[in-house]
């Protein structure tokens, strides 16, 4: 499943320039170099109460611990207010897609562009195209180091299964996500994979977290379990689904899960962690 790129929110503060024009022309001479980021204690295996939010105003008071949330609409002052309270910040980062409305859109050539995710004008791209594709995911993950994310969520990691556009092999795919994970870490950021549970087995040493849609509704939460395995946390979101009917499966296989809204806004209802 693919994850839907929508336009900023409106009211929110625009990107600051110096971010913006690495966003958008990947000059080199305006990247930010890595800051330090003090550690908000080890992120091991649930379960968290944590926050995935992507639309609305930002609920930075949730009783979370963790929050996954948009680079490009949150604010490095939300960032920091959160910061301040020894909050986990994680940014969603498309990888393997692009859509439209992204600041950086213009960046992909047309030789990279595939068919559409169907979520909300999404497209897939050539992940066999790396040398295209790695300085545009670059500057996507510098946008998160600036703000002081302490890792990165990666989305469309599973083009190989979809209609993509391309004859992407498992073997691509593999290699490309490993790609990924490497530059997420060279950024200075914890990289995390976000669903693309069949590739779990090969992929779970590469990355320091999951994050999963709807696994009991689609009974793949067995799939997740070299990352619980391994002691690395695995964020489970359900939508449909009352939270009697997931939360003692997720807390089973040791998943921090809750049930939110499809349009990721402030709304949760997570389950107990104890």
């Amino acid at each position: 499943m693919g994850i839907r790129s929508r336009p900023p929110r409106r009211g929110r503060r625009h990107l600051s320039a110096v971010l913006l024009v690495i966003l958008l022309t990947g000059v080199a001479a305006c990247r930010i170099e890595p800051v330090p980021i003090n550690d908000p204690g080890p992120f091991t295996a649930g379960p968290w109460l944590w926050q995935w939010q992507s639309t609305g105003p930002l609920d930075t008071d949730a009783a979370a611990a963790v929050f996954l949330l948009d680079p490009v609409t949150t604010t490095s002052t939300e960032t920091g207010l959160l910061r301040a309270r020894d909050r986990r910040l994680i940014c969603q980062v498309s990888a393997g897609t692009y859509s439209s409305a992204d600041p950086d859109a213009d960046r992909f050539p047309a030789s990279v562009r595939g068919r559409g995710t169907g979520d909300d004008g999404a497209r897939w791209v050539d992940v066999r195209q790396w040398e295209i594709l790695e300085p545009i995911i670059a500057d996507r993950l510098r946008l998160c180091r600036g703000k002081r994310f302490h890792a990165a969520a990666l989305t469309g990691l599973d083009g190989y299964a979809h209609r993509s556009g391309f004859r992407l092999t498992n073997d691509d795919q593999i290699r490309f996500n490993r790609r990924v994970a490497e530059l997420t870490r060279s950024v200075g950021l914890s990289p995390g994979m976000v669903d693309n549970t069949d590739q779990v087995a090969a992929l779970a040493p590469d990355f320091d977290f999951a994050v999963t849609q709807e696994c009991v509704r689609l009974r793949r939460c067995a799939k997740l379990l070299p990352f619980t395995e391994a002691g690395k946390p695995v964020l489970h979101v359900e939508y449909d689904r009352a939270p009697t009917d997931f939360c003692v499966t997720g807390l089973g296989y040791g998943f921090s899960s809750m049930r939110k809204n499809r349009s990721l806004d402030a709304w949760r209802d997570p389950c107990p962690i104890a």
